[in-house]
């Protein structure tokens, strides 16, 4: 199968300088290295950012008990980061990107739909982080009495989105070492907002929070779980597929989950406590989620703020960045790796100035885009965990690419169960903070279901989250089991990319 430049492939031992010109081959035996303890480090820095404090107060905004909401919480991400762990086991299986991966479940042209769902979700994140990291610096410099205003949201733009686009397009190398260094930067001054902000709460007013109801509650845990691990599935494997085939496979699991997870844990706890002592923080969080948080510190730890915030923001944004690039190409763009993260970089740019300078506030524009496009992904996560689950052998490299393999061209179930789970799931979702008046068509199903309709008790529990991804899984377990069988019973054939081109 001939080749294109994208999945090219570079000699190891190249310098953390150097442009990754891997795409979306598989990566060579010789360039596959380190262990899954090495996980740790780019989930960590990912998720360390001080959002996660703000998410205490999104959660709150359901209007549950301090309790439910640190259950809620805790359940939500371990458990949408444990998906994570599954999926980037299929990229020790396969050396490949999540989305290539996800042809044996599609089919190799067939998983161009999920390709693009996943592309608008990285590009989404990625926009929606550096946006708030602009928000946060201006909200900074604003504190210190330096009225900068509209000029200093340009040079905030300009400097945080020129960090991310060069490190998405030199790629993994320089992404695995700064995700190191900002796992380290961001942890201690995070560790020190903690020790700075503790004062700030009260028990007495946390712990009278009135409990919500059921239907809250679930809310609330498809917000948490969308708004954590169902938000970088579609890149679990990206990062995995360097490693050794020899690599044990629950290590894969638990480092990628545990590196993702153990941060907002933590920061959305104390988020809670937080946003749970004061309905004014509460209420600023909504319109500048990090910023909101500089108006309770020192002044002379808002510049070391600024930069764990707008480090931790750059963490995420780098992996979505690169990962997007990724989906771009998996989707049939035919450019080289570096190219498509440069192309993505641009249409963050357009994103974060629409949200910075015309948006009326960030939460509502980013509750209804984590649950919109929540639903198709839950759907593809789905199939693709059922999938991971019933295989038991490797990946065949070669037929990742031709769509005449055992993978086949069009793999109709998995796309109809997509199909079918967005479909009634976004029937049966609207959103707490207000969406916009053209998603107004959702919650179409919450009415004929005798679910109340949009407006409801179930109305902003989300369900159709939790459907969809349910029906994928379930979908695949109980009709896709016999494909995939008949797949592994061919012998694996390992591709050489020299040998495609």
């Amino acid at each position: 199968m001939a080749t294109t430049a994208n999945e090219g492939i570079r000699s190891s031992g190249r310098d953390a300088l150097s442009v990754e010109l891997n795409g979306i081959n598989t990566i060579a035996e010789g360039e596959r290295k380190g262990a899954p303890r090495s996980l740790f480090w780019p989930w960590f820095a990912a998720n360390v950012s001080v959002l996660g404090i703000g998410y205490g107060s999104f959660i709150l905004g359901f209007g549950i008990s301090f309790w439910q909401a640190t259950l809620v919480g805790v359940i939500g991400i371990v458990v949408s980061f444990v998906l994570c762990g599954i999926i980037a086991l299929a990229g020790k299986r396969g050396s490949a990107p999540t989305m290539i991966l996800s042809r044996a479940s599609f089919g190799v042209r067939g998983n161009a739909l999920p390709s693009v769902i996943s592309w608008m979700l990285t590009v989404g994140w990625e926009t929606a982080l550096t946006a708030l990291a602009v928000l946060a610096t201006s909200t900074v410099f604003r504190e210190l009495g330096w009225q900068g205003g509209v000029a200093t949201q340009i040079v905030a733009l300009v400097v945080v989105a020129g960090l991310i686009v060069v490190a998405g397009v030199i790629g993994f190398d320089l992404i695995m070492r700064l995700q190191v260094w900002i796992t380290i930067i961001t942890g201690v001054l995070t560790v020190v907002y903690i020790v700075l902000a503790v004062p700030h709460i009260n028990l007495a007013t946390v712990g009278a929070l009135p409990a919500g109801a059921g239907q809250a509650v679930i809310g609330a845990l498809v917000f948490v779980m969308t708004g954590f691990g169902l938000g970088w599935v579609n890149a679990a494997a990206d990062y995995s597929r360097y490693l050794p085939r020899g690599s044990r496979s629950s290590s894969v699991i638990g480092w990628t989950a545990f590196g993702a997870s153990v941060a907002p844990v933590i920061l959305v706890v104390f988020g809670l406590l937080l946003a749970g002592s004061s309905a004014s923080l509460s209420k600023a969080i909504g319109a500048d989620p990090i910023g909101a948080l500089t108006t309770i510190l020192p002044t002379w730890f808002l510049v070391p703020f600024a930069l764990v915030a707008v480090l931790g923001l750059v963490g995420g944004a780098v992996l979505d960045i690169y990962s997007s690039g990724l989906a771009l190409l998996s989707a049939g763009i035919k450019i080289p790796r570096f190219a498509a993260a440069g192309i993505d970089g641009v249409v963050m740019i357009a994103g974060a100035i629409y949200v910075v300078f015309f948006a009326p506030s960030f939460i509502a524009p980013f509750e209804a885009f984590l649950v919109t496009l929540g639903v198709p992904i839950a759907a593809w996560c789905g199939v693709l965990v059922a999938d991971i689950v019933l295989r038991r052998k490797d990946y065949s490299e070669a037929d990742l690419y031709d769509h005449r393999g055992r993978y086949g061209d069009v793999r109709w179930l998995s796309i109809g169960l997509v199909v079918v789970g967005t479909v009634i799931g976004w029937g049966m979702i609207t959103n707490t903070f207000g969406v916009p008046e053209w998603l107004n068509w959702q919650g179409y199903l919450l009415g004929p279901v005798g679910l109340g309709g949009r407006s409801g008790p179930w109305a902003y529990a989300n369900l159709g989250v939790l459907i969809a991804l349910l029906i994928g899984f379930f979908g695949i377990l109980l009709f896709g089991r016999g494909a995939i069988r008949r797949q592994e019973e061919q012998p694996i054939e390992r591709a050489r990319v020299e040998e495609r081109a």
